[in-house]
C-alpha cells in the first residue's frame, strides 16, 4: 500500500487522506479511466434524484433531496439501500418539524436550516460512491457527511474492512493521517491538529475507526473523511 502526504478539504467540511492500493479483496485491478457527465453508465446503473421533503415558512427552511438506484440486478442490495435513504430523509424531516414545534412555542421563534442531499463521487464502471451530506443551520452551520460505495460488477456493497485482509489497516491509515498533520503543521503555523503538544486540552487524535467514512475516487484511491469539527 502506497500512501500519499496530504490532506485536503471536501466541500470545505470534511478532511480527507488518500490512499492507493492495488489488489484490494473486492476491487478489479483496472478502473476506469473517465467519468461519464451524466449517471448513466455502460453496467445501466444509474442515480437519479427526487425531490423528497421541503418546508419553507418564515424563518424555517428544509430541502432534503433523496437518492433512488436503478438497474441494479442485485435488487435486493437496491431496495435495501433506496430504503435506507428513503427512511434516514424522513428520520431528518420529522426531527426538523418537532425543532420548528419546539421553537415556534416560545414568543421569539427562532431560525432554522436543514439541507439534505446526496454527491455522485465517483460513477465509473466499475465504482459507484455516493456522498449523503447533511447540513444543520442554527446560528452557525455543522455538515455531517457519510458515503456508501458499490462495486458494480459484483453488485456489492464494500466496507472499508473488507479492503483489507485483517484489522491492521487501522493504525497504518492512522500514523500516516498523523505524519500529515505534522507535515502540514511544520509548513503552515496556522494548520492546528489535535495531536502532541498541540492537542493541550482537547482529545488527542488516536485512530481511526474501523468502519470510518470513505469513498473511491474516479482513480481508484481510497479517501477517508472526516466531518467537520472532527
Amino acid at each position: 500500500i502506497y500512501m500519499k502526504k496530504w490532506i485536503r478539504n471536501v466541500a470545505a467540511t470534511a478532511a480527507v487522506v488518500t490512499i492507493s492500493f492495488i489488489g484490494a479483496a473486492n476491487l478489479s485491478p483496472a478502473f476506469a479511466q473517465s467519468i461519464s457527465d451524466i449517471p448513466v453508465l455502460g453496467t445501466l446503473v444509474k442515480v437519479v434524484s427526487f425531490r423528497q421533503f421541503d418546508y419553507h415558512e418564515d424563518t424555517y427552511n428544509a430541502s432534503i433531496d433523496t437518492p433512488v438506484l436503478e438497474g441494479l440486478k442485485n435488487e435486493e442490495l437496491q431496495n435495501t439501500l433506496n430504503n435506507k435513504y428513503l427512511e434516514e430523509n424522513k428520520k431528518l424531516y420529522e426531527q426538523f418539524e418537532a425543532e420548528v414545534a419546539d421553537m415556534e412555542s416560545f414568543e421569539e421563534g427562532g431560525h432554522l436550516g436543514l439541507d439534505s442531499g446526496f454527491e455522485i463521487k465517483t460513477n465509473n464502471d466499475q465504482i459507484l460512491s455516493i456522498g449523503h451530506y447533511v447540513v444543520n443551520t442554527v446560528g452557525s452551520s455543522s455538515t455531517t457527511m457519510t458515503y456508501d460505495t458499490l462495486d458494480k460488477q459484483n453488485e456489492v456493497l464494500i466496507t472499508l474492512p473488507s479492503l483489507f485482509i485483517d484489522d491492521s489497516y487501522i493504525t497504518l491509515i492512522s500514523e500516516n493521517i498523523k505524519e500529515q498533520m505534522k507535515e502540514r503543521m511544520a509548513n503552515d503555523e496556522n494548520q492546528v491538529y489535535w495531536i502532541g503538544e498541540s492537542a493541550k486540552m482537547f482529545d488527542e487524535f488516536d485512530k481511526i475507526d474501523a468502519n470510518q467514512a470513505f469513498y473511491i475516487t474516479d482513480q481508484g484511491k481510497l479517501m477517508i473523511s472526516f466531518d467537520k469539527y472532527t
